[in-house]
């Protein structure tokens, strides 16, 4: 057990006066492949070694349920039979969303008591709120023996975050979360949920997340609205080409023959993830070759492409990435994550982190009075069962 686990197991034994079982859920990062999820197209995501710990048991009251969240100083209890949704950015919301879509699938919950704490950035990129549904969910699944299979905590994980938690998220945060493995990101099909174990052999660099400090909602209406964008150039496509069902279907020449149809803001919106799913094979396909120059610069066309036409970045994010783009140390970078803050994804030579760190660290609190937070990443297996 680390520190963390540790805290959330003494923590729980001292509030309810027994033994917990013990559930690791990580963070994760993504390579390559922003907002092409909820498009039914393709993901480079991985499983990271900043996790949420759970220490989750049976209660005595079994209709009742305690939650307490170290990380927020707080506690909630709630009816098993009176599960509703709280207010917008409530973190109670991905707890009770995945209690309400177990019971929803019609197996059996009963009264639970449940302490977490973790080392996920929230706000940053790193779905700390896919870590918490999916340690939820594989806590309940083990504690009430409901035999539910991966794949299926995963959907409903997202459906959780869907339905109570207000964001229409793509499947991969809560995929990767659950579904990671040690120095090997996910290759994902988020249409048919065929994935592949793919090796990460960065050799001579390592990948370094800059955190901005700017904190972003996904619940905030942005995100839903680029997903509303998505499906308003889908109905159009259709009308022309029979076999589009998602943006994953229709190609860059099929897009140009609508253009005059789409808003402009929509075409762009469109050009965006037909164009990313590209660079998710062309990215796979780099390291497949050692080729990591070529990853770099497939990081930096990304960035450019969500600053100008998805427009999900924001004024501290493009000077962070503009800087490392500009590095001689710095083979790639771009934002991660849903967008409006977050952090930095850096392909830097290693040994040569600290030297960049104190460089971009320096320009950025000239230019914003505020420092970043670099955040050194290992990929990590999946959500664990930790072994007191």
């Amino acid at each position: 057990m680390n520190d963390i686990s540790q805290r959330v197991s003494s923590h729980f034994s001292e509030q309810f006066g027994a033994k917990p079982l013990l559930v690791r859920a990580p963070g994760r990062i993504n390579l390559i492949g922003e907002h092409t999820d909820y498009n039914n197209g393709f993901v480079l995501p991985a499983a990271v070694d900043h996790a949420i710990f759970f220490a989750i048991g049976k209660s005595e009251d079994a209709a009742r349920c305690s939650l307490i969240s170290l990380d927020f100083d707080a506690r909630y209890d709630f009816d098993l039979a009176e599960i509703e949704p709280l207010a917008a950015d409530s973190w109670q919301n991905y707890i009770l969303g995945v209690v309400a879509e177990i019971r929803q699938s019609g197996r059996e919950v009963a009264g639970f008591n449940l302490v977490f704490s973790g080392n996920v950035p929230r706000g940053s990129g790193m779905s700390s709120s896919a870590a918490l549904e999916c340690g939820t969910c594989a806590g309940l699944n083990e504690l009430f023996g409901l035999d539910i299979p991966k794949v299926e905590m995963v959907k409903m994980s997202q459906m959780a975050e869907h339905n109570y938690a207000g964001v229409k998220c793509g499947i991969m945060d809560q995929f990767a979360s659950m579904m990671g493995a040690r120095d090997q990101a996910l290759l994902l099909d988020c249409q048919s949920l065929e994935y592949r174990h793919f090796p990460i052999e960065l050799n001579d660099y390592s990948l370094l997340l800059c955190n901005s400090n700017v904190t972003h909602s996904l619940a905030s209406s942005e995100y839903n609205v680029r997903r509303q964008q998505c499906e308003a150039g889908v109905s159009i496509l259709q009308k022309k080409f029979s076999n589009v069902s998602s943006l994953r279907d229709v190609r860059m020449e099929q897009l140009e023959q609508v253009s005059e149809q789409l808003e402009e803001v929509v075409y762009r919106r469109c050009k965006y993830v037909i164009e990313e799913n590209l660079r998710v094979h062309e990215f796979t396909a780099a390291l497949t070759q050692s080729d990591l120059e070529k990853a770099g610069r497939i990081l930096k066309s990304a960035q450019q492409a969500m600053r100008d036409e998805y427009e999900i970045t924001c004024p501290e994010i493009d000077f962070m990435a503009d800087f490392a783009n500009a590095h001689a140390d710095v083979l790639g970078a771009r934002m991660m994550g849903g967008g409006f803050g977050g952090c930095t994804l850096n392909l830097i030579k290693k040994g040569r982190e600290a030297a960049f760190i104190t460089a971009l660290n320096e320009a950025y609190e000239n230019q914003f009075t505020k420092e970043i937070t670099p955040i050194q990443v290992n990929i990590s297996d999946g959500v664990s069962l930790i072994k007191g």
